[in-house]
């Protein structure tokens, strides 16, 4: 028997004069409560009980004993309050993981509000483009574009992340702009090197028809794991880019790029909010994936930021 159970069992034996009561509050049989004061009282080399046939009470040194164990049972009851407490209440520090791009351009604004909506979180945001070790870093949570793998973390869906094809005025003007997806490969391309698979585009027909299903290789004057940088470059009539709609929208808004190819559609992934285990989430963690979920409506990339 663990030393804790063994605290309890001693401190209900005095409560209720009973061997049988104290073992039954506690789920044990009556044997196993008295083999376990047997050893207890060997191992102090003291008698902690009188038995006789009035019930059980306790000795000179059992009265001393109970009250230590009382108080230990009393701190380890609240010690259990204060986790419970925690776990419920929406508080405490939020440790969170994103990409830099999205980060920056949704995540933030979004964990600003969360924060005003509870005063008493406070949150440590990460951006980086590679993917973190919840456990080994102690991320709470962390969001991740495309389909997860299979592993003992939890994991809570969000949304689709939608990809658009662009070019600005500027060089639609002086090239014009692609008719079919084959026609890609004849333009200047720039190519995000994570993520969508380098240098070939995928397309397929609207609905996801993958009847329509074209992979086109491109080329071009800029290669960058940045997607601020490739937005930059088809502001500037550099080329071809596809890029998140998070990232293109208020581009296309204000006109600096137009979208092309929009009967035709580019891979979508999806986004999850990770964290450590699906097992006891704390309370914080669910307040957090709950806000984000409401955040990401249909069309949450058109939203101005």
């Amino acid at each position: 028997m663990d030393r804790i159970t063994g605290v309890q069992l001693f401190v209900r034996i005095v409560e209720t004069g009973s061997f049988s009561k104290a073992s039954a509050d506690l789920g044990l049989t009556q044997p196993t409560a008295t083999k376990h004061v047997a050893a207890l009282e060997a191992k102090l080399g003291a008698r902690l009980l009188n038995r006789n046939t009035r019930g059980v009470s306790a000795t000179e040194i059992g009265a001393l004993y109970y009250e230590k164990c009382k108080a230990i049972q009393h701190t380890l009851e609240e010690a259990d309050n204060l986790a419970s407490l925690l776990q419920s209440r929406v508080s405490g520090q939020l440790r969170v993981s994103t990409s830099v791009a999205f980060g920056r351009r949704v995540l933030t604004p979004m964990v600003l509000a969360f924060m005003r909506q509870h005063p008493d979180i406070s949150i440590d945001l990460s951006v980086e483009d590679r993917y973190a070790n919840l456990v080994e870093q102690g991320i709470d949570v962390a969001i991740r574009m495309g389909r997860l793998a299979d592993s003992s973390l939890g994991s809570r869906y969000l949304g689709t992340n939608p990809w658009v094809l662009v070019a600005s005025p500027e060089y639609l003007n002086s090239f014009g702009a692609p008719e079919s997806p084959a026609e890609v490969a004849r333009h200047a391309c720039l190519v995000y090197s994570s993520v969508q698979g380098d240098d070939r585009w995928h397309f397929t027909g609207a609905g996801g028809d993958t009847s329509l299903a074209e992979s086109v290789r491109v080329q071009g004057p800029l290669r960058s794991n940045s997607l601020s940088a490739l937005l930059d470059g088809a502001c500037r009539g550099l080329g071809l880019a596809i890029l998140p709609w998070y990232v293109a929208q208020r581009a296309v808004a204000e006109g600096r790029v137009h979208t092309l190819l929009t009967e035709f559609n580019l891979p979508v992934q999806e986004m999850n909010a990770v964290f450590p285990s699906p097992k006891l989430v704390p309370s914080k963690v669910n307040a957090f994936i709950t806000f984000l979920q409401e955040q990401f409506g249909p069309e949450w990339w058109r939203n101005e930021r």
